[in-house]
């Protein structure tokens, strides 16, 4: 009987679980489809507003914000720093309201929201060499992977996302885009595709889970654990390297794709040094437009062993300048870059 009981209620528990993630995925659909029936504009207002109401009181989305922007622009006045928190919050809003519109809307006017693409050169690569396109979490990104795959056959490294997987993958394959998991079979997939000189699309400011195929390298001068995948594919496939990024426009009249050169050792035997030119091409797609980037993400989350954390602490703004003045001391007291 006790086992009975607890076989009921394990099948209870899957039921009702199965259930939850049916109705948040439902959920979400719904309000995709709402959100899509709004002009762009009027949507990028409500992500704005959204954004504002974050930044509003504390939380760690603005702590962690303030953290990543005054470790990369330390040059910044503290209410400069704090002007660019805003700002990227409101662009942060803007992220996430507007996939609806990427994922719901008709491809062909999904695509024309591309008013220009800057570099697209870039792009181009010689017979049977594949093309290894990088689009860090800087503006829409959601719309950089679809314009990607509507230019030739293209598989986009893949997080599974839980409950709303399968409503991820339907938006992202809406041109044509194969999606890889993050695991070794997908690895394979990225391979296959580089090998018959296809394009294949990663983020490459994903700080990796495990310590194998990563390494500390600078991003804006400070530690941060870095990916080897792009050196390791562009090392055995021979691909070329391309940052890709959709920059958005004000007032939802569109946006703009930029396209930039791989700086010079991504590809290097050095893993250090790969690992900081990949960085350093994050780098300047940031730059263009910082308020853009996902100031938010934990990206400085591991820390090498002699450095504190990061991301801890009361939320207001007063403390967490603190807590960057203070990593900022143990860095410039004789640590070096903090890659040794």
């Amino acid at each position: 009987m006790p086992e009975l009981a607890q076989g009921t209620r394990d099948r209870f528990e899957t039921a009702f679980m199965l259930d939850s993630q049916r109705l948040q995925t439902l959920a979400a659909r719904t309000l995709l489809d709402l959100l899509a029936r709004l002009p762009l504009p009027g949507v990028h207002r409500l992500g704005a507003t959204l954004g504002w109401l974050i930044g509003r009181w504390p939380n760690r989305q603005r702590r962690n914000a303030l953290i990543n922007i005054a470790l990369c622009f330390p040059e910044l006045a503290p209410a400069e720093q704090r002007r660019l928190r805003d700002a990227s919050l409101a662009e942060f809003g803007k992220t996430y309201l507007e996939i609806a519109h990427f994922w719901r809307r008709p491809v062909p006017e999904v695509l024309g929201l591309v008013r220009e693409v800057r570099g697209a050169e870039h792009l181009a690569r010689p017979a049977g060499r594949g093309l290894i396109v990088l689009s860090p979490h800087h503006g829409a990104w959601e719309l950089a992977g679809l314009h990607l795959a509507s230019l030739g056959p293209t598989t986009i490294f893949y997080r599974s996302q839980g409950p709303f997987d399968a409503l991820i993958q339907g938006g992202r394959v809406r041109t044509g885009a194969r999606l890889a998991p993050i695991n070794a079979a997908g690895i394979r997939l990225l391979l296959e595709t580089l090998q018959r000189g296809d394009q294949v699309g990663v983020l490459p400011d994903q700080e990796p889970k495990a310590d194998k195929g990563a390494v500390f390298a600078p991003f804006f001068g400070i530690p941060a654990f870095t990916m080897l995948l792009v050196n390791r594919l562009a090392r055995r496939t021979g691909a070329k390297v391309v940052f890709m990024f959709a920059e958005r426009l004000p007032c939802g009249q569109g946006f703009i794709i930029h396209c930039l050169p791989a700086p010079p050792g991504i590809d290097s035997a050095d893993e250090i040094k790969a690992a900081t030119a990949l960085n350093r091409g994050i780098e300047h797609c940031v730059r263009l437009c910082p308020a853009q980037y996902l100031w938010s993400y934990k990206r400085f989350r591991k820390r090498p062993h002699w450095l504190p954390k990061v991301y801890t602490g009361p939320l207001d703004d007063h403390a967490a300048l603190a807590q960057v003045a203070r990593l900022c001391l143990r860095l410039a007291a004789g640590q070096g870059s903090g890659l040794e």
